[in-house]
């Protein structure tokens, strides 16, 4: 189940919240939300809400031994265990497949493990849950149960934002005050649905018609069909598709975000922000903090500054940012592009410490043509987990498969798509966000122009775009989440 589902928005979302509503305590809300948690998980997959509640149970084990644990290495050793365990578990589910094609596959093993939904969320949120306990940030949780709603709440549990333990605790389980948020987090779960709906899916729909589908893109018996179809895209449908995939991997993850803190909001959890118009940075460096910023923060947290960071020896540096980044990569899946992929912006923010900074520092426009090329390319090597294919689309980016420069299909494409695109481009920017603060900045509280403006921002345009989005859903079976596959 998705949340851009018809059975999400109009069965699952409103008796979830209506069992909310009509449970009293805090407690019987948090059951409330942990059935439906656990049945949104089983959803999809049954047999893996067992890993879950498994994981759940391990790290809310260990976190008390943790915190009941005498001495310094005894609360380690316990810490490590259930990191060990973590990362056993998401490395046997996850890697297996990787590991095989470099030291050999068990016949008829490894290509029947299917990969648990949201598991790369879930997981790094039980981790940081035991590492704070450990490192004396955050009081270790009596309740399996607790642990378990933490861990498995559908609003972020497959595909995050990966929300710590530290930051919900008190919201979660001491008191939250559901009521003072609710039409914002109506007007952003909106939003988001209209991003995924109107755009993201459009976008996907166009990238997947000039650039193949995932799913076709990597089944290795059609590699010859494939590598005819792109070698033989004009140059401009190669800058259409990848333009649209990187608009689409924007859009869908950063409105399933949205829809993840809208929902928050509507019961009084406060989920941090995720992205932050990535795309008008002027660096590699900023791109990535403002691109999956809790993926990034995590790392930042508890892999590099743990390792130490930049406060060492230089090539130790180097050595922490390689290790970061081979984990970013392989973190977004087990293939070798997705390695090369976090490896390639490893490259360009080595170059940036090294001397681009400095020179990027005293220009205005170029910064920011670097990094939006940058990040094209690499979405390219994102999008095919065969190489080849990959290649064959950035070369063909410049005629150099001997393709044509535009043809009769891209021209048509083009004209047919280029609204989509630039409203699209425009959805990716704070403009419209902007707009509408300064707007309500400019009315004092309580007067009618802004009662008028907040109903207009609050309700009318949110139910406008539910019903839009309602519309662009029925009878489209076309809806993917590309980030369901981490």
């Amino acid at each position: 189940m998705v949340f851009s589902s018809l059975i999400f928005i109009y069965a699952f979302l409103p008796l979830s919240l209506l069992a909310y509503v009509l449970c009293h305590s805090r407690e019987a809300k948090n059951a409330s939300l942990l059935v439906f948690s656990l049945i949104f998980y089983a959803w999809g997959e049954p047999k893996y809400v067992l890993l879950l509640m498994f994981m759940a149970l391990s790290s809310w084990f260990c976190a008390l031994r943790v915190s009941r644990a005498g001495g310094r290495q005894a609360r380690k050793l316990w810490a490590g265990a259930a990191c060990a365990v973590d990362v056993a578990l998401i490395g046997f589910f996850k890697y297996s497949g990787l590991s095989c094609s470099v030291f050999g596959e068990v016949p008829g093993f490894i290509s029947s493990i299917a990969l648990p939904i949201g598991i790369s969320f879930y997981t790094f949120q039980l981790m940081t849950y035991v590492v704070d306990v450990y490192r004396g940030e955050a009081e270790a949780q009596g309740s399996y149960w607790n642990v378990l709603l933490y861990a498995a709440l559908f609003h972020q549990c497959v595909a995050g934002p990966i929300v710590r333990y530290k930051t919900i605790a008190h919201e979660l389980f001491v008191g939250r005050v559901a009521g003072d948020d609710i039409l914002s987090g109506v007007s952003r779960f909106c939003i988001g649905l209209a991003k995924k709906s109107l755009l993201a899916n459009a976008c996907g729909a166009l990238a997947d018609g000039l650039l193949l589908a995932p799913d076709v893109a990597s089944d290795a018996a059609l590699f010859s069909e494939n590598l005819g179809a792109l070698s033989g895209l004009s140059a401009l449908g190669a800058w259409v598709g990848v333009l649209a995939f990187m608009l689409q991997i924007y859009l869908d993850f950063s409105a399933y975000s949205d829809m993840a803190i809208g929902m928050g909001r509507m019961l009084g959890l406060h989920y941090p922000e995720n992205f932050d118009y990535p795309y008008l940075s002027r660096s590699i460096t900023e791109f990535w903090r403002r691109w999956h910023i809790s993926l990034g923060s995590f790392f930042r947290d508890y892999v590099y500054i743990p390792l130490g960071g930049r406060e060492c020896a230089l090539p130790r540096q180097v050595l922490n940012l390689l290790v970061v980044w081979a984990l970013t990569g392989l973190w977004h899946g087990a293939s070798w592009n997705f390695l090369l992929w976090g490896l390639y912006f490893f490259v360009f923010i080595l170059l940036e410490r090294a001397f681009l900074k400095r020179i990027f520092s005293r220009l205005r426009v170029l910064p920011h043509i670097y990094l939006l090329l940058v990040v094209f390319f690499g979405w390219i090597l994102f999008h095919f987990t065969d190489l080849r294919l990959g290649w064959t689309v950035f070369m063909g980016l410049f005629g150099a498969n001997g393709n044509a420069a535009a043809d009769f299909v891209s021209e048509t494409l083009l004209r047919n798509n280029i609204w989509l695109l630039l409203v699209s481009v425009l959805a990716c920017t704070p403009l419209i966000k902007t707009l509408g603060n300064t707007l309500e900045r400019a009315f004092k509280p309580g007067t009618g122009a802004r009662k008028v403006l907040e109903t207009l921002r609050y309700c009318i345009i949110p139910a406008i775009l539910l019903l839009l989005s309602t519309a662009s859903l029925v009878g489209d079976s076309y809806n993917p989440f590309i980030y369901f596959q981490f």
